[in-house]
């Protein structure tokens, strides 16, 4: 794939013409945290028939079990650009949403469309896929970080035919709204707790004992809302279990790494294409000593510095969807390189056109200041870049 076909093109033109229309009005309450990003996106599903597409795609799967895609998207009529499309267009103007909007449907719904029984996708799955429901992916915990499994102290105890829960997690992504949270947990069954078996429950908002924070605040992202989870003796029968899939709890959670990281390479393309276009439009009416900026190789420089970039993040985009419509996925270490190298370039251009607008830069109402702070949280979440680094390297190694 060398480029986008006329198809994507058109699908392109229009999300740019619905975010400019539904989005860009509402940035300032997005990014101050006022406006929650969830009827946004629900509206962008029913603008474009996403909700309805999943919802075919989930009655076509339930019918003929074992076939159709496993990844839990809902599908996307079989063209992958249309799930990558928006992602991109969106992360031009607010990366927060397409955050808010991937942990609830990659995440949350594809770990319960890959682990869950028909009947647990029927009850939890079909909402999230939709969007009629919000969902989030409870992995991470204050003491644990990038050390997710052996440091998870979570802990679900057997008594009689239920799960008792105590443990709580934090940064977690739509926590303080979510619907439907899967959450994971090591089963307490007297072993060292690095050997524990780990198990994934789904759960609702208002179960007695579970806690969701309020909104914690944060450098970037203020489009999505993150928070922390507290659970307090919250009993779970095994209907709330997911079993499915293979192996325990890590297997799939590992699977989702690699479609978040994936993912962020075209979050990344969206933010290194808004501030290239940004910086190209004021390098060219930016006047220093009676002409333009752009005409200094020093600010040449920059610019040509961030369309390598954006050159290199496209390939990759690029090369995620021929492998989807070769129906590969990924592995784990070819995942962490397309995220460590597409959210260092994206953190970098986006620093780059700070520098370029000077002082208008560090000012709000030039928007690349907020793409900077936003564009930080990519070396972060999913793994930060050192985490990238080892998962490559082992992958190196062991061959």
């Amino acid at each position: 794939m060398l480029e986008w076909s006329d198809e994507d093109l058109m699908i392109r033109d229009a999300i740019r013409g619905w975010i400019d229309a539904e989005v860009r009005p509402h940035l300032d309450a997005l990014d101050s945290g006022e406006l929650p990003p969830y009827d946004l996106i629900r509206n962008l599903f029913r603008t474009f028939g996403m909700d309805e597409m999943a919802r075919s795609s989930f009655k076509k799967r339930a019918a003929g079990e074992g076939s159709g895609r496993s990844d839990g998207s809902g599908g996307s009529g079989g063209n992958p650009s249309m799930s990558i499309l928006p992602i991109v267009e969106l992360c031009k103007v607010s990366p927060g949403l397409v955050t808010a909007m991937g942990v609830s449907l990659g995440l949350a719904a594809g770990t319960i469309m890959k682990r869950g029984t028909p009947e647990q996708r029927e009850r939890w799955a079909l909402d999230l896929l939709t969007f009629d429901k919000v969902g989030a992916w409870a992995i991470t915990e204050p003491g644990s970080g990038s050390d997710a499994f052996g440091g998870m102290r979570a802990t679900a105890r057997k008594v009689g035919d239920e799960y008792v829960i105590n443990g709580s997690k934090t940064f977690i992504t739509n926590g303080p709204h979510a619907d439907t949270i899967v959450f994971y947990c090591k089963l307490d069954d007297g072993r060292d707790p690095r050997d524990r078996e780990i198990l994934t429950f789904v759960l609702d908002r208002g179960m007695p004992g579970l806690e969701q924070s309020r909104p914690l605040r944060k450098m970037g992202l203020h489009s999505s809302p993150t928070g922390e989870l507290f659970l307090t003796d919250v009993r779970a029968g095994a209907d709330r279990l997911l079993t499915g899939g293979g192996g325990d709890g890590k297997a799939s959670a590992k699977q989702n790494f690699v479609t978040e990281r994936a993912g962020v390479a075209a979050m990344a393309l969206g933010v290194i294409e808004e501030c290239l276009r940004l910086s190209v439009d004021y390098a060219k009416t930016r006047v220093l000593w009676d002409k333009p900026i752009g005409d200094y190789q020093l600010i040449q420089l920059k610019l040509a510095k961030m369309e390598v970039a954006r050159l290199n993040v496209q390939n990759l985009v690029f090369r995620h969807i021929e492998m989807q419509r070769a129906g590969r996925t990924p592995t784990l270490a070819e995942a962490s390189a397309m995220k460590l190298y597409a959210a260092q370039a994206a953190a970098e251009v986006a620093g780059e056109a700070v520098q370029l607008f000077g002082g208008n830069g560090y000012m709000s109402e030039f928007r690349v200041e907020q793409l900077a702070r936003d564009a930080k949280s990519f070396q972060i979440y999913a793994g930060t870049d050192e985490i990238q680094i080892t998962h490559i390297a082992r992958d190196l190694l062991s061959r």
